[in-house]
C-alpha cells in the first residue's frame, strides 16, 4: 500500500460530484438510517454510525439533521423500510468492483446495477466473485504537509494498525473498524485534522488503467452512483495522476 495514495484521486473526484449532484446529503441520510436500525443508536457502541456521523457532519450535516435520521433508524421516528444489499462485478480494465445499496425494491436496484455494469463492458458477478480481494478497514487520511512523524505516534498510541506514509507528503491511518472511533478521537484530540475519514473496503490487489481504459472505468462509476439506490462503490482500480489528469 505503500506510495500515492491510491484511491485519493478518484475519491476527491467522486467527493466533488456528490456535492455538486446535490446528492451528498441524502446518502449520508441514509447510511445513518441504516446505520442506527441495524446497530443501534449509540455510536459509542456502534462503531458504523460513528463512522457516518463523523462523515455526515464533516459533510456540513447539522447536528439536527443528524439526529432525526438516527431517530428514524431506531424506530423512534418513521423511516423508510431500506435493506442493504451489495453486489459485486468486474468493470473496465478487470476492475474489481463493490457496489453498496439500500433499497425498498430488490428489482428496480439489480436492474439498474446491471445496466451500468453492461453498458461500460462490465459484467456483474456472483456473490463473492470480488469480495475476497476487499477488507473492511477505517481509513483517516491527512494532507500533504502534516507532521508524519507526530501523526504515527498519536495514531499508534490510540490503537491504530498502521501508518502509510504517500510519496506527495499525505498520510493514510488504517484502524479496524471497531477502534475507528477510538483512533479518530485519538487523532482529533492531538489537533490533526483529517481530509477524510471513513470506514471502507480497502482492495488487496489494484488494476491500474490507462488513458483508454481509465474514461470507461469512470463512467461506470457515475452511472453507479447516478442510481438512486446506491449508496457507495468500491473498487480496485488505480488511475495515475498523469492519466487522471488528461480526462480532467
Amino acid at each position: 500500500m505503500a506510495g500515492h495514495s491510491k484511491w485519493a484521486n478518484i475519491k476527491h473526484r467522486k467527493a466533488a460530484q456528490d456535492a455538486k449532484r446535490g446528492k451528498l446529503f441524502t446518502k449520508l441520510i441514509r447510511e445513518l438510517v441504516v446505520s442506527a436500525r441495524e446497530g443501534g443508536p449509540d455510536p459509542d457502541a456502534n462503531p458504523r454510525l460513528r463512522a457516518a456521523i463523523d462523515k455526515a457532519l464533516s459533510g456540513n450535516m447539522t447536528r439536527d439533521t443528524v439526529e432525526r435520521a438516527v431517530k428514524r433508524g431506531s424506530g423512534e421516528l418513521d423511516g423508510d423500510n431500506l435493506e442493504t444489499i451489495i453486489y459485486e462485478g468486474y468493470g473496465p480494465g478487470g476492475t474489481a468492483v463493490m457496489v453498496e445499496c439500500m433499497t425498498d425494491n430488490r428489482n428496480r436496484t439489480v436492474t439498474g446495477v446491471r445496466n451500468a455494469f453492461n453498458k461500460s463492458g462490465g459484467n456483474l458477478g456472483t456473490d463473492g466473485s470480488v469480495s475476497y480481494l476487499f477488507t473492511k478497514r477505517g481509513v483517516i487520511s491527512y494532507e500533504p504537509g502534516v507532521d508524519e512523524d507526530a501523526i504515527m505516534e498519536a495514531a499508534l498510541e490510540g490503537g491504530a494498525e498502521d501508518v502509510i506514509s504517500n510519496e506527495d507528503g499525505s498520510v493514510d491511518v488504517y484502524t479496524s473498524p471497531a477502534e475507528f472511533g477510538t483512533v479518530k478521537d485519538a487523532l482529533d484530540a492531538g489537533g490533526f485534522v483529517a481530509v477524510n475519514a471513513e470506514v471502507t473496503m480497502v482492495p488487496s490487489t489494484q488494476a491500474t488503467l490507462d488513458a483508454d481504459t481509465a474514461p470507461k472505468f469512470l463512467r461506470l462509476i457515475d452511472t453507479l452512483e447516478d442510481h438512486d439506490d446506491v449508496q457507495e462503490v468500491y473498487h480496485n482500480a488505480d488511475i495515475p495522476d498523469d492519466v487522471m489528469e488528461g480526462l480532467e
